[in-house]
């Protein structure tokens, strides 16, 4: 029976790394724990690279070494690799860079494996079992806005790419469900309905407007005030009416956020702030007994090496605050959910909280001190969705932008655009929607997604619409074409999988190959840094690469004697080019 290794080979560049550290250890016997340095290639030498040479010599020279210089550590390396075939030739360049040209045949066969054995046999395999990614979290009574949104889209599909490795993702939804603020909502809630109990998502109307009146009432009326801050401390202790009335302006919070969640298709376990409340009076006062928190001016106070302002868990007036709850959260991930990797998917702004909250835990002995081993904790962040004023995304009144509002001009103008090429006449009602939604919907996420996380990005409906470009429009419909070229040649693609054979005999048939090949590569690369830009330039790559190799006459599909391998390694595109979409929470469409 296969075993999992036989099934899931992980990525090309990983198994040349197990050709090469075979190599190395024959190479250099006395360096023991030397890590292969593969990489893909981008000149005309290869197709990879083994970049060892200088590295090795700059250790070994001067022990009495057989060797002569980099060169010779080259050449020996690409001697010692153990015959495989994967590999066509090897050669030696410059300061001994071990370049490697893959086998067609290889290539070929390991296309049309993927294809019989499905997309999933190319997943890589990250060194952890379970993760939690943190993001979305909104907070109650508040409206989710554009920032909300770039959390809920990055975290989606770092979730979807782990999972897609074989690991368990927690997806967990850090609502901002406890505070201050309850006190000030609850207590206009029974201002507002002496029989609470009747304040449904109705009859309270606009969550949002009712936010904003309760706390003009908080800011204007001292005695409103005092009511207030004495609810929280009832909330806070536990009375009956005050936690059914906090219950009941969270479920309807949550029914709004459920909105932008289905529109977006992204799944979410609720585990808010209130969550982690009992938990922290038990973690500080370990963390105290460790040492690690001191008074200062008051408070009590974690000092964090290297940063000149410390770390606040108990507030002067005794009370909790964010840094408490993602304490005590860490502490719960780790200990109780037992994550080996733990990701918070915030705004850049929260940069330093999350690096003081993580060298806290270092200094508990939570989490190792290195960051290359886990169990690890890791942030995040991005930048600002800016208006094409450049600054940040509101609407003409100032408001921040409401997502459902969003995400439905999105799906409108997309389907008002298909509606102008004529779709009206030939598609279903159904056809059309769910083609506006997908269009739309990935359209907004795509635009998001394609851009480094870190930077600041404009909002603009046009550019994310244009079917030109490296846009989600371009590439669905560029996945709809390969469709219809597989539908026009009337064959049964399922049976041409099993009966006949990839070739990769002209160039642009080798370049396409070789670029589906790097795809686990690529995921593996996306996940590790936690970049799905990454991703999205490769997306972008695949559907231009498949354009040269279509639109050359030499490579001609339909017709041709080599038909049948170019329908597959059509498929294979389409096959790769959906689990892309899949992975970045795209729709494909089949047909424009």
């Amino acid at each position: 029976m296969a075993t999992e290794e036989d099934e899931c080979m992980g990525s090309v560049k990983a198994q040349l790394a197990k050709l090469f550290e075979v190599s190395l250890k024959v190479t250099v016997p006395n360096e023991p724990d030397v890590e292969p340095l593969v990489a893909a290639c981008t000149g005309k030498f290869g197709d990879y690279q083994c970049n060892n040479a200088m590295g090795l010599w700059s250790k070994i020279k001067g022990k009495g070494t057989q060797f002569r210089g980099p060169p010779a550590v080259g050449e020996a390396i690409k001697n010692n690799l153990p015959t495989s075939e994967m590999i066509e030739s090897c050669s030696v360049a410059g300061p001994g860079f071990v370049n490697v040209v893959l086998s067609k045949n290889w290539m070929a066969k390991s296309i049309q494996k993927m294809l019989i054995e499905g997309i999933d046999t190319w997943a890589p395999m990250p060194p952890v079992k379970k993760a939690v990614v943190d993001f979305s979290s909104p907070n109650i009574a508040k409206e989710m806005h554009v920032g909300h949104l770039r959390s809920t889209i990055i975290g989606d599909t770092l979730a979807r790419m782990l999972e897609f490795s074989k690991v368990e993702v927690l997806r967990r939804n850090h609502v901002g469900d406890w505070g201050t603020q309850f006190g000030m909502l609850i207590e206009f809630l029974f201002e507002k309905f002496p029989n609470f109990e009747d304040a449904t998502e109705t009859a309270i109307g606009d969550l949002q407007a009712f936010y904003k009146a309760s706390k003009q009432r908080f800011d204007a009326d001292p005695a409103f005030k005092e009511r207030a801050q004495q609810a929280v401390v009832r909330l806070q202790g536990g009375e009956d009416k005050y936690r059914m009335a906090w219950a009941q302006i969270c479920e309807i919070s949550r029914t709004e956020f459920h909105k932008v969640y289905k529109r977006l298709g992204v799944r979410l376990e609720e585990k808010g702030e209130s969550f982690y409340n009992p938990y922290i009076p038990g973690v500080i006062e370990a963390l105290t007994k460790q040492g690690l928190v001191e008074e200062s001016q008051g408070a009590r106070v974690i000092f964090i090496e290297g940063i000149n302002i410390p770390l606040i868990v108990v507030k002067s007036d005794g009370g909790f605050n964010y840094a408490s709850t993602d304490l005590a959260a860490l502490w719960y991930r780790l200990n109780e959910e037992k994550a080996e990797w733990i990701i918070y998917v915030t705004d850049v702004g929260q940069q330093q909280h999350f690096d003081m909250v993580f060298k806290a835990a270092k200094r508990a002995g939570w989490l190792p001190h290195s960051d290359s081993s886990y169990p690890k904790a890791s942030h995040v962040g991005f930048g600002l969705v800016l208006g094409e004023d450049g600054k940040r995304f509101r609407t003409r009144n100032t408001e921040v932008v409401r997502l459902v509002d969003l995400l439905d001009e999105a799906k409108s103008r997309s389907k008002a655009a298909l509606i102008e090429r004529g779709k009206g006449e030939e598609w279903t009602e159904e056809e059309i929607e769910n083609t506006a939604e997908a269009v739309g919907y990935g359209a907004v996420k795509y635009a998001d997604l394609k851009n480094n996380r870190l930077t600041n990005y404009i909002f603009n409906f046009d550019q994310m619409l244009s079917d030109k470009g490296n846009t989600a429009v371009y590439l669905l419909y560029a996945h709809a074409r390969i469709c219809s070229i597989i539908r026009r040649s009337g064959k049964d693609i399922e049976e041409l999988k099993n009966k006949g054979t990839v070739v990769l005999g002209h160039k642009d048939e080798r370049d396409l190959g070789l670029h589906l090949l790097q795809f686990a590569e690529v995921v593996e690369e996306a996940c590790t840094n936690l970049l799905p830009n990454v991703l999205c330039d490769y997306l972008y790559n695949l559907s231009e690469i498949f354009s040269k190799f279509y639109s050359n006459p030499e490579c001609k599909v339909i017709g041709s004697d080599m038909e049948t391998s170019r329908l597959l390694i059509c498929e294979a595109t389409a096959v790769v080019m959906r689990k892309c979409f899949n992975l970045l929470g795209i729709t494909p469409i089949y047909k424009i």
